[in-house]
């Protein structure tokens, strides 16, 4: 199962586009922008390492991915509801 959401990480460049894909083992981001640091544009977040994803709502739901060791990444979702449950169901898969 592999599912793509479209979204935008919030970084030092800005706003950036591209695709959220989930599977049963990540949640990648992937974006072909230039401008955007090497990290970024292939970004691999494991599930095990996520600890929390907390949201908030400015014009478009906000989630916040809280990795294992500190790090934070922010995604503009475009389809909340979605990738809600495809995660949990994913989530479930691994238990």
């Amino acid at each position: 199962m592999k599912k793509f959401f479209m979204c935008s990480i919030i970084c030092s460049n800005g706003i950036v586009g591209g695709g959220l894909y989930l599977d049963k083992n990540a949640i990648t981001f992937k974006t072909n922008k230039l401008t955007v640091d090497k990290q970024l544009r292939n970004l691999v977040l494991p599930l095990n390492r996520i600890c929390e994803i907390s949201w908030k709502r400015i014009i478009f739901p906000i989630a916040t991915f809280k990795i294992i060791g500190g790090e934070q990444y922010k995604f503009l979702m475009f389809n909340k509801k979605a990738f809600e449950n495809s995660y949990i169901e994913v989530k479930n898969l691994n238990d």
